[in-house]
């Protein structure tokens, strides 16, 4: 099985692409020892991520096992997740690691 996606962590739900993937394309990859299949919603470039488990707005992104942000639009199975529905938690200086839950 040609696996074009790759999931760090098996808490992650989100995979990043090891390839340009596009829409309607049905990409595979393993979660842990499980694979995964998806049907993507969008074009996906390579290195960029999309989402394996529809995401509410609010909840986290996990990528390497961590949170590297929040849903700020809802997110469907197999879109791209990336700066225009995403935000980061890290890094900001107007909130605390704390109050974001991380601290």
């Amino acid at each position: 099985m040609n696996h074009r996606a790759v999931v760090i962590h098996p808490a992650d739900n989100v995979a990043t692409a090891v390839a340009d993937l596009s829409a309607g394309e049905n990409v595979s990859c393993f979660v842990g020892r499980e694979v995964s299949a998806c049907l993507l919603q969008d074009d996906i470039p390579l290195g960029h991520k999309f989402a394996l488990t529809p995401l509410r707005v609010g909840e986290a992104v996990i990528k390497y096992g961590e949170t590297i942000g929040a849903a700020t639009a809802p997110i469907k199975v197999g879109t791209h997740v990336h700066v225009h529905n995403v935000e980061s938690r890290r890094g900001r200086g107007d909130r605390s690691e704390y109050e974001e839950g991380e601290g």
